[in-house]
């Protein structure tokens, strides 16, 4: 079997012959659960379809009309699995799944670009990298890479993209004194493959590759992350997946946008005020029985999200009182409950914190000059429930 697109990775269509087909399992995750699917391994007299290596996923594809689900390297032969037989003989007309194929090309290209220039500008060396199913990931051997790094990194690798780079393949036999045999697999057969990026990078690798760096179109460097051994693994897209990325981005924040009922730069900010509005939520929400009253105090916040608080609790049975500010300083209160039970001790607690405020439909609120008889106000508001709740019973 002879891979055909050793030199041209853009070939879509091939027609070839069955040389053996025998029985075989193929074990797959469906839905986070793990399957055994039964078939058939198919070697062909030659295909254009990608066997898994180098870091690469497989190709998929068709012969005929029957999927190819997976595609193995055993030896010099691909092994294409699928779900019904094929009579040996048989003439197939293979077709590669080309919107994975080109992906694959993409994401593959970029990285031998990426590392190139890594290594180039900063001698960060590549020990590994992965080819994932929406980000791809090369490990560099180094603890950290600065920001600054990161973004000349990013603007390099996307200025060769614009300048049009030819990428060629070149097919050395092992004998060749230039082939560094280090890092062949033991079973490897045929011919030695070279990814030359033209006056950039010259290196082995028996994967899928664009023959321009024009059309990877351009290349995204999200960030890094601790790795292991002291190494950094950097993020990346290529291509298609950025144009995904970005439109996936914009949907969620055009979400966001009308969840939070604020601007794109304003999230952050607004998703933090939600998360402390929570836990203050569910600690205030432990101290609350029916009919008593509960309160809270915080340093940092304001009248909306007093109000959030309120909003989560039945105030139609339960007296709110919520404070902001130093505990000895200035600040702003909410007082919310029932709409007699607020009308009468509003006054009381404005009385008590020196401030100036008012209220309706059972919510009393306003700005405090002094937050330091705090407590008084607490103890004035439990004593009313209390009587309250004694004369209802």
């Amino acid at each position: 079997m002879a891979f055909q697109c050793q030199r041209d990775c853009y070939m879509k269509e091939f027609v070839t012959s069955v040389v053996s087909c025998c029985p075989a399992e193929l074990k797959q995750e469906v839905n986070g659960k793990k399957e055994t699917i039964k078939g058939f391994h198919i070697k062909l007299q030659d295909t254009i379809l990608f066997p898994e290596g180098g870091g690469q996923p497989d190709d998929h594809g068709f012969l005929g009309d029957v999927p190819v689900l997976r595609v193995t390297r055993q030896g010099p032969d691909a092994l294409h699995f699928v779900a019904s037989p094929l009579e040996v003989g048989q003439e197939v007309h293979v077709k590669v799944d080309w919107e994975r194929r080109f992906d694959h090309m993409q994401q593959h290209s970029g990285q031998h670009l990426i590392t190139a220039l890594a290594d180039t500008m900063f001698g960060y060396k590549t020990t590994s990298w992965e080819l994932g199913r929406q980000r791809s990931t090369i490990e560099l051997d180094t603890p950290c890479v600065k920001p600054g790094q990161l973004q000349e990194l990013e603007e390099c690798v996307n200025e060769k993209i614009r300048a049009h780079i030819p990428v060629m393949v070149q097919l050395l036999s092992i004998d060749d004194p230039a082939v560094r045999s280090r890092g062949l697999p033991e079973d490897h057969a045929g011919p030695i493959r070279i990814i030359d990026i033209e006056g950039i990078d010259a290196n082995m690798c028996c994967g899928t590759h664009v023959s321009n760096l024009g059309h990877l179109q351009v290349i995204k460097l999200l960030g890094t992350e601790k790795g292991k051994k002291n190494k950094t693994n950097l993020i990346f897209l290529t291509g298609k997946r950025v144009l995904k990325y970005a439109e996936k981005s914009y949907n969620t924040e055009r979400s966001l946008v009308s969840l939070l009922k604020t601007g794109p730069d304003e999230h952050v900010e607004a998703v933090d005020k939600l998360q402390k509005s929570v836990k203050l939520l569910q600690k205030v929400s432990m101290s609350i029985t029916k009919r008593c009253s509960c309160s809270s105090c915080r340093k940092e916040g304001d009248n909306e999200f007093m109000n959030i608080i309120a909003n989560e609790i039945n105030t139609e049975e339960t007296l709110v009182f919520l404070t902001v500010g130093e505990e000895k300083g200035p600040g702003l209160f909410l007082l919310a409950g029932p709409s007699e039970l607020v009308t009468e001790m509003g006054p009381q607690v404005l009385e008590l914190l020196q401030g100036k405020g008012a209220g309706k439909n059972g919510r009393f609120q306003g700005k405090a000059n002094s937050l330091a008889r705090r407590g008084e106000v607490e103890a004035l508001l439990k004593q009313r429930c209390n009587q309250r709740n004694s004369q209802e019973e």
